[in-house]
Order: C-alpha cells, then structure tokens, then sequence
C-alpha cells in the first residue's frame, strides 16, 4: 500500500504531500499560461482550484496516488509539483506527472525530482512499469523524459479535446530493465 505523507529530498529540493494549504501554489501554477499549454486541467479561480485539492486529497485517499510539491532546500521557493496517479498494484506500474514554474525550466530541477520519485515508486512501492502521458506537442516533457530514459511507445491520434482541439497524446514508459542514462546511474547510487 502507499506510504503517505512521505517527505522527500534532492540535492537541492524538497518535496512535501500537497496538503489544502498549498491551493495557493497549485493555483498560480495551473493558472499559468506556459504551464497549462500542455497540461490537462486549468483553473481561473482560487475557488475552482479546490477541486484539484480535492482529486489530489481523494486519490490519496484511495491509495492510488500521491502529489508532492517541490520547493528549493535553500529558500524554501515554490517550484511546481511532481507525483503519480492510477498505481495499479496488481500491474505493477503507475503514471508519472509533473508541473514546474517556466524560471526553473532547464536547470535540472525537474529531472532531479523525476528521478526521487521513480526510485520511490521502484523501490518503496514496488512497481516495474512507469509511464507518462504527454501532450505530443510538449518538446520540454517529451526531452526530459528521454533524458531519463523513457522510452517511446506510441501517440494516440486525436485522442482528447482541449480548447475546443483534438490534440493527440504521446505515451513514454521506463521498465526496471531499461538501461536509461541517468535514472540507471541513480539506482545504483542510492
């Protein structure tokens, strides 16, 4: 079963449960342009943003899932969010998801984190597969994962609406016995 509440570290992160108190950060991050470009909620309101606290509060609840929110070790600054959803036990696989604020892109924050939570999610919660959904058009994503070495396993054409759009979503997955460039150097590390 999942462990909750589970404080997690980087070198230079921090990554805490989201908890009710943290609606501000998810709104200001889910209600930024360049992070809701390719992500699959928005908010306008803080008032609406509850019920991302809410998906957040009941899939823990369920035991299925679990949210962190990232914040720098030496200033305590918000950064975005990581976790994963749809942990199937039986399966043994769950899907990895993260935001993060456009002033952090490229600096390794987010690969960092990626990297404690998939060895979480292999080595305390006992999966083989994880896998990413990502918005095909989503090149920063789509990098990062390949950094870590997720592999490429299709697009589902035309699978969703978004503003009105069909948009098409490309799936990535990394297996315990993928030899990924830097998430296999971390395994061995830890």
């Amino acid at each position: 079963m999942v462990k909750k509440g589970n404080i997690l570290e980087t070198k230079r992160c921090f990554l805490k449960p989201v908890e009710n108190s943290d609606i501000g950060h998810i709104f200001r991050g889910l209600s930024h342009p360049e992070i809701i470009k390719y992500y699959g909620v928005n908010y306008h309101t803080l008032e609406e943003t509850n019920e991302q606290m809410n998906w957040y509060s009941n899939l823990e609840k369920s035991g299925s899932s679990q949210w962190w929110i990232i914040r720098l070790n030496d200033s305590s600054t918000f950064c975005g969010a990581i976790g994963y959803n749809d942990l199937n036990l039986e399966h043994k696989k769950a899907e990895i998801g993260f935001w993060l604020f456009p002033e952090f892109w490229g600096k390794g924050v987010m690969k960092e984190c990626a990297l404690k939570i998939t060895d979480y999610l292999f080595r305390e919660i006992g999966v083989h597969r994880i896998e990413a959904f990502v918005e095909e058009r989503n090149k920063n994503s789509i990098r990062l994962l390949s950094k870590l070495g997720f592999k490429y396993e299709g697009t589902m054409d035309d699978c969703e609406v978004k503003n009105g759009e069909f948009i098409s979503v490309s799936i990535y997955a990394y297996k315990k016995n993928y030899r990924g460039q830097y998430l296999n150097s971390y395994l061995q590390s830890q």
